[in-house]
């Protein structure tokens, strides 16, 4: 909060600013401002009435709900408010909104969500203790957090530990190892603001990127510890954790669950807990088990299904008279007293059981999976990938974590299917470039009838054409159908035009278009600038997969950020790999969203080199923006734009540019 005085109008955090286009920054900034001029001071009480014209929060929130959340969020009206503050309570505010209307809701899994998107400032002690157990159990030998650790479960220390933003760096490369190299996590025993900063960035859209909601999540937040927000996010990368072997991938066995083709392309197709439930399910009816089980809370509650599948799985701790007990509580106990004799990791108390807490009930029932799945210990070989395979898979993971980054209100766990209605990609669409979507004559889900997804689908290929898209022989129907190929295609211009737009939004006071030419153009002249050697011919040039460029990039955009005791020769294919994986973490850590992995620098993967690259120009197009004063001049970042050629319209354009300079090399 801000103190009396000068009210900065600047965004600082990286986090915030991605929340926002300049567009609508500035429509925010004109609001706030005009709050300003009429009474000098804005504080938190001032809010509920000077909110009313807002999108979202005026619409659908009256005066008295507006005034309400606020009481119950902060305890002190009076509290004045600056731009960065009044830009965070309306975020909270419209995800408020958004909760009290149900969106996304029976679409969206409740434990990627609702954690960090409810915004209710009460915690589940018994998920604190749960969480703090599991951290205490994966990070108790780290070199660093040993000395923080054990984390005592009946304290907040779980709050106090994650302010220097390093145990969540280490807890999301527990959950997906490799996502964060570790070489650029900042872990001195003192850490200043920067640095500390620097972590929380890093850990932000490192959990983006491995598929965490983290909308209504800043870097301030981490920093005061704020509770309900930090075990939200601690929960989702928790569950990403246990659930990452449920896929035929990494555990092949899981087609016994599936009688026929049909069946196997629909289990591939499951996201993972649903997979959790159907395995569930599998081994209840070899017990004998009628019911089944839908979910991870009131199905659950009487611990006849979890009696029943600790049976099946460890018979030889069989309790007989777990079932004849008739006091619930009782029945939990002798179910976990079950779970420890075959060496599974509670994760909940008995009361979690007959209360059907879902995010302890998901966590207990993966863990059982994990240590003792029943499924055949004999080898399968699952079908093997073509090259070709593994590049769609990865983009598909990339464009799907986009598109979750978004903050849509229907989280996505496979594109091919879950944007088959075209509800998903109307409201990519409308996050990308608001009020495009004509919503008037949009099918919300659940759509039963196919004529209208369809409907949905065209609306998506006509606005596609209006954004000038190449789309040349697709049809709404291609989208509703799954084909893959044209629904990678559509999202990587998608993708990229959010990109473009979000250049351009930040050379407002200029007519001129931000094209790939201008993007490649742009980083070989900052690496020029630098000193450097390295060049750029192209997003396909193979000299990119050393990593050497990229590196020289970031030192020339912030010349502190890269550390060259760290840098292979990027020689080996080992080298490689370890120079883009730091690649990728120092771009996180300045703050830029990317969704690449580092197989698509060392492959020069020209989608996610593109990416990259106008990622890192955006962030340091921003900041340059930000360093500015306010009201100042838009000429610095604009003479060096004004010696870009504005021909290259697309990547092929520079790539047929630069053939005769590559035929030299």
């Amino acid at each position: 909060m801000a103190s009396a005085g000068y009210v900065g109008i600047l965004v600082s955090d990286p986090w915030l600013q991605n929340q926002f286009t300049q567009v609508e920054l500035r429509s925010l900034k004109s609001c706030f401002m005009a709050m300003r001029r009429e009474q000098g001071r804005v504080s938190i009480g001032d809010l509920p009435a000077k909110m009313s014209k807002l999108k979202v929060v005026g619409e659908n929130l009256t005066d008295e709900e507006r005034a309400s959340f606020l009481i119950d969020s902060y305890q002190n009206m009076e509290d004045e408010v600056d731009f960065e503050f009044f830009l965070r309570i309306y975020l909270k505010m419209q995800a408020h909104a958004n909760a009290r209307m149900g969106g996304g809701v029976k679409n969206s899994s409740a434990f990627l969500k609702a954690a960090t998107t409810t915004l209710l400032h009460t915690i589940s002690e018994s998920e604190k203790s749960a969480y703090a157990a599991h951290i205490n159990s994966y990070l108790g030998g780290d070199e660093f957090l040993k000395k923080y650790l054990p984390l005592d479960p009946s304290t907040n220390d779980l709050f106090e530990v994650v302010k220097d933003g390093v145990l969540l760096c280490k807890l999301i490369n527990v959950a997906v190892p490799g996502t964060i190299d570790e070489r650029t996590i900042n872990t001195k025993t003192h850490l200043n603001p920067w640095e500390r900063n620097e972590n929380h960035t890093l850990c932000l859209n490192s959990a983006k990127a491995i598929g965490c909601t983290v909308v209504n999540i800043g870097t301030q937040d981490i920093i005061e510890g704020r509770r309900h927000l930090v075990l939200g996010l601690i929960s989702q990368i928790i569950k990403i954790q246990l659930l990452a072997d449920l896929n035929l991938r990494k555990t092949p066995q899981l087609v016994e669950l599936v009688e026929d083709g049909k069946d196997m392309e629909e289990l591939m197709n499951l996201p993972p807990e649903k997979i959790l439930l159907r395995w569930m399910n599998f081994q209840l009816k070899k017990a004998g088990y009628r019911k089944v089980v839908t979910n991870f809370s009131s199905d659950i509650k009487d611990g006849e299904a979890y009696s029943h599948l600790l049976n099946i799985l460890a018979p030889e701790h069989k309790n007989p008279s777990t079932l004849s007990v008739k006091n619930l509580l009782e029945r939990a106990k002798l179910i976990l007293e079950h779970a420890d004799k075959m060496g599974c990791r509670r994760y909940l108390t008995p009361s979690d059981i007959v209360e059907g807490s879902p995010n302890l009930n998901l966590a207990f029932v993966a863990h059982i999976f994990q240590h003792r799945n029943g499924l055949s210990s004999r080898q399968v070989s699952f079908i093997e990938t073509s090259p070709d395979d593994a590049q769609v898979s990865r983009e598909e993971e990339a464009f799907r974590l986009w598109i979750n980054s978004l903050g849509n209100s229907t989280y996505i766990n496979n594109v091919f299917e879950d944007v088959r209605n075209g509800w998903v990609l109307l409201e990519a669409l409308d996050k990308v470039s608001p009020g495009i979507v004509n919503w008037k004559i949009a099918n919300k889900p659940p759509i039963k009838l196919p004529f209208r997804k369809v409907e949905n689908c065209n609306q998506v290929v006509k606005i596609g054409k209006q954004l000038k898209f190449s789309l040349v022989n697709i049809a709404g129907n291609d989208i509703v159908q799954g084909n893959k190929k044209l629904i990678l295609a559509y999202l990587w211009q998608l993708m990229r035009y959010n990109i473009l737009q979000l250049l351009k939004n930040l050379r407002f006071h200029s007519a001129k278009e931000i094209t790939d030419g201008d993007i490649l153009q742009w980083a070989n002249t900052k690496v020029r600038d630098s000193g450097r050697t390295s060049r750029m011919y192209s997003f396909k040039d193979k000299s990119l997969a050393d990593g050497i460029f990229f590196l020289e990039l970031l030192s020339a955009v912030e010349p502190r950020i890269v550390n060259w005791s760290l840098v292979t020769n990027g020689k080996s294919d080992e080298e490689k790999k370890m120079n883009a994986s730091y690649i990728i973490s120092i771009a996180r850590k300045l703050g830029c969203s990317i969704f690449l992995l580092p197989e698509d620098i060392t492959e020069v993967n020209q989608k996610m080199i593109l990416t990259l690259t106008a990622s890192i120009m955006h962030w340091h197009m921003k900041k340059s923006d930000n360093d500015k004063p306010s009201g100042g001049s838009d000429s610095e970042n604009g003479s060096s734009l004004e010696t870009i050629s504005n021909s290259a319209t697309d990547d092929s354009s520079s790539e047929a540019s630069s053939t005769e300079d590559n035929g030299n090399r």
